[in-house]
């Protein structure tokens, strides 16, 4: 009897052991012969889901939680399905420009279509922010801002039915964590914020540069901007002493760039030998005052930037995760009586700093 009470424990255990593994691993969509069909299959390449989902399906790989949607014999079916297969959030599908959410560290948004209110899952489906937001942003850093007291103005009035192209008007933002905690009453929503640049002090910071919020608690929590942040490294650092081999440290080891005949992507070393001159002339431009340029701030291009090297920068819906690795690109304007022109560099935010990625000189002739 102890033998087989040992046995079933360590049956048990096992089937544990093989339980969480498969909640840890990542699943990946893949088409069922309709090339319509979504399904999922794991790192082994065993299916998990056999293909069945279609529509707002848009999920490239399933972490914890994602937005699905299939046809049955009632109709359509739209919800959020879990690793463990919970269904939740049934007809709640947290829809903008025709797109459903996505997943964002183990949270997602869901709308009440009732009251027309925002809320949000946690990875096992179980409601952590109630749906009392006109809308929220999704989890960075473990920080949300919500809005509320806001009115929703259609782009097009009178045929917005079905149409998810509006913006809100009034109302008021507030910073909450994940479980619905205020952290700041009237915290302005900035995009260029950087989320995973907080600070939490009793006291000021005697940094001028940061963006500072009197918490609830009577913290201050302070931010960096990714701009700020970005030109305070052009100028202190990057055009320093340009040289070839600093130009070269601060690129992505491949570069894109814009020819006579369209895009092409070369190793980073060639490209800036070829062309440092170019480089260097255009980048310090930006010094002169005179220059006519600004700085743009973006996410990364998903169908330029393919491949496993460039997962880090994209949800799990190929999607630009912008609000952690946003790009910043210089746009300097060359005008005269016969022609303008504009030349892009273009910088990606990654873990160890901005790296040059994307160039476009249009008024000289660049080698490659």
């Amino acid at each position: 009897m102890k033998m087989n009470y040992y046995l079933f424990l360590c049956f048990l255990m096992s089937c544990n052991s093989a339980l969480v593994a498969q909640n840890k691993d990542t699943w990946t969509a893949f088409f069922s012969n309709d090339s319509i069909h979504i399904g999922y299959k794991d790192s082994r390449g065993i299916v998990q889901i056999e293909p069945k989902f279609m529509g707002y399906s848009s999920a490239h790989k399933f972490d914890n939680i994602i937005a699905v949607s299939e046809e049955t014999d009632e109709g359509w079916k739209s919800y959020y399905l879990t690793k463990e297969g919970k269904e939740v959030g049934l007809g709640q599908l947290h829809i903008y420009d025709n797109g459903a959410d996505c997943e964002s560290e183990g949270f997602i948004r869901f709308r009440d279509p009732k009251t027309d209110k925002a809320g949000m899952f946690n990875s096992k489906g179980d409601i952590v922010i109630p749906a009392i937001y006109n809308d929220l942003t999704r989890v960075r850093n473990g920080m949300v801002v919500a809005l509320r007291g806001a009115e929703k103005k259609y782009w097009d009035e009178g045929s917005h039915a079905g149409c998810n192209h509006f913006s809100w008007s009034g109302g008021e933002e507030v910073l909450l964590d994940t479980l619905n905690n205020v952290l700041v009453e009237n915290f302005a929503y900035d995009k260029a914020i950087n989320f995973y640049s907080l600070e939490k002090s009793s006291k000021p910071s005697s940094n001028s540069t940061r963006k500072e919020f009197v918490g609830t608690a009577g913290l201050i929590y302070s931010f960096m901007d990714f701009e700020t942040e970005f030109r305070q490294w052009l100028t202190d650092d990057l055009l320093v002493n340009l040289t070839k081999e600093k130009l070269v440290q601060a690129s992505y080891h491949t570069l894109t760039w814009e020819s006579a005949t369209g895009w092409s992507t070369t190793i980073k070393e060639q490209f800036i030998k070829d062309n440092f001159a170019i480089l260097k002339r255009g980048l310090l431009e930006i010094a002169q005052p005179n220059c006519d340029y600004f700085i743009s701030q973006d996410g990364l291009n998903p169908f330029m930037f393919e491949g496993v090297e460039f997962d880090t920068y994209f949800n799990n819906c190929r999607e630009s995760k912008d609000w952690q690795y946003p790009t910043m690109t210089i746009v300097i304007s060359h005008q005269s009586k016969k022609s303008f022109t504009q030349n892009h560099f273009e910088f990606l935010r990654t873990d160890a700093g901005y790296r040059l990625i994307c160039v476009t000189i249009r008024n000289e002739k660049v080698k490659g």
